[in-house]
């Protein structure tokens, strides 16, 4: 049986919800308030993403993730359209279809050993435009950090942009992780995603100390003109939505996404500090975020999993996933490594 009172590795989507989201909602649940975000609380929200990103932005509230990636997705393709993506992008692998469900676009994934695409790959996909028997290429779709916890720099973002730019595509990022990145890459959010061209982000929260709640942010509001439309049909027009503003005003406020995803990335580094003394267990990504991936040996992975709850990533090689949170403690990763020594060592 997992372990549910340990804090684990398994995901930051597992962790609890920061004290001051906690308060934030307790001080938004007071009286009554016009729904679906005619209130007080939206409106502190967007001036936060505003100061965050600058002005003339569109900013929309989402439940989920998956929503927010295939919301905003929808907003920049028709069916006839095609989506370029990693081979490991959260769209292709863990939102069940629902891109080519919803937006009814093909998605054209991309191997890569490392998360990231780069234009030699993304160009072998250009082409058949004005062809009528070809799905026409619209977007291209990075994940910042990447779902293997790997970053792209400024450089490489700004090279995929302007080959977009060259093709007369959208460029879209999965910013689920963005304030890890952002910590990372010691820089601030707007930055890393408006400063470089992106036209459309998906803005997560909820695995970096928020309750429930996504933002989908228009820099191009080009894309953004319809949207509200968009979403009421998507079924993510929350009628409460003050529940989910004011998350997001104490988020973007007071440094709290950057304190969160500070100590996350450094728990991250303390645990590979530990696993690097321990032969037996080989690191498969670079670790520049909050997440580990690594080697270990198939017959202890159970073990571990009952004491510190972690998901296996790839079978076949018994390769496992670590991740670590805003909660995690010094105290979690020393007990982990010193169990990890005890079963592997």
């Amino acid at each position: 049986m997992i372990n549910t009172i340990t804090r684990g590795f398994a995901s930051d989507n597992n962790s609890g919800v920061h004290p001051d989201i906690l308060d934030a909602i307790s001080r938004a649940n007071i009286g009554h308030t016009i729904a679906y975000g005619d209130d007080q609380y939206t409106q502190a929200a967007m001036e936060a993403f505003e100061a965050t990103f600058g002005g003339n932005i569109e900013v929309f509230f989402v439940y989920n993730g998956t929503a927010a990636n295939v919301l905003g997705l929808t907003s920049a393709t028709r069916s006839f359209n095609s989506i370029i993506c990693a081979e490991t992008a959260h769209i292709n692998v863990d939102e069940c279809a629902a891109p080519e469900k919803f937006c009814g676009s093909k998605l054209l994934s991309i191997p890569t050993e490392d998360g990231k695409l780069r234009p030699p790959d993304i160009e072998k996909h250009l082409h058949g435009f004005g062809f009528e028997h070809h799905a026409q290429p619209k977007v291209i779709s990075i994940t910042q950090p990447t779902e293997l916890g790997t970053l792209y720099t400024t450089a490489e973002i700004i090279t995929i942009v302007d080959l977009a730019r060259k093709y007369d595509l959208v460029v879209h990022m999965d910013g689920a992780r963005i304030a890890n990145a952002t910590v990372a890459l010691n820089t601030d959010l707007k930055t890393c995603t408006r400063d470089l061209g992106i036209d459309v982000l998906s803005f997560g929260g909820t695995k970096n100390g928020m309750m429930f709640g996504e933002a989908i942010v228009f820099f191009n509001r080009n894309l953004s003109s319809n949207f509200k439309y968009i979403r009421k049909q998507g079924m993510q027009l929350n009628s409460k939505m003050r529940y989910i503003s004011a998350q997001f005003e104490a988020y973007l406020s007071n440094g709290l996404w950057r304190n969160n995803a500070q100590h996350a990335n450094k728990m991250a580094t303390l645990l590979k500090r530990g696993i690097d003394a321990i032969p037996a267990v080989q690191i498969t990504q670079k670790v520049e975020t909050n997440g580990i991936f690594a080697i270990i040996p198939g017959d202890c992975i159970q073990d571990l999993q009952n004491e510190f709850f972690f998901y296996v990533w790839n079978e076949a090689m018994s390769e496992v996933r670590w991740m670590t949170s805003f909660d995690t403690q010094a105290e979690d990763i020393e007990a982990f490594v010193q169990l990890l020594k005890d079963k592997i060592a």
